[in-house]
């Protein structure tokens, strides 16, 4: 079955920077695009970024463009979210989700989906 396993997440002082993994499994994972979707404590999901599956086509949500930067490695089955100036209305739970499609799109319609991992931004 797929399986989606993030972590790199924790406390980061605004200014500063972290990078997520999401480990993945159970299905082709150089055949599908895969997001990261975020949700802040107290309010909705929010699509951060997307990746097509060949890693040379990537979409970003305004309000992180030019600080994030979505990446992944086929060979090893792994996706990434570079997170530099971080700040505090960043912190939220960071999920990994995978498309039914191979092309990026802004995560519409993402069907299996990892644990998430926290990331707080925070002095």
């Amino acid at each position: 079955q797929v399986q989606l396993v993030e972590s790199g997440g924790g406390l980061v002082q605004p200014g500063g920077s972290l990078r997520l993994s999401c480990a993945a499994s159970g299905f082709t994972f150089s055949s599908y695009a895969m997001s990261w979707v975020r949700q802040a404590p107290g309010k909705g999901l929010e699509w951060v970024s997307d990746i097509n599956s060949g890693g040379d086509s990537t979409l970003h949500a305004e309000v992180v463009k030019g600080r994030f930067t979505i990446s992944r490695d086929n060979a090893k089955n792994t996706l990434y979210l570079q997170m530099n100036s971080l700040k505090p209305e960043d912190t939220a739970v960071y999920y990994c989700a995978k498309d039914p499609w191979a092309t990026a799109t802004t995560g519409s319609s993402l069907d299996a989906w990892g644990q998430g991992t926290l990331v707080t931004v925070s002095s």
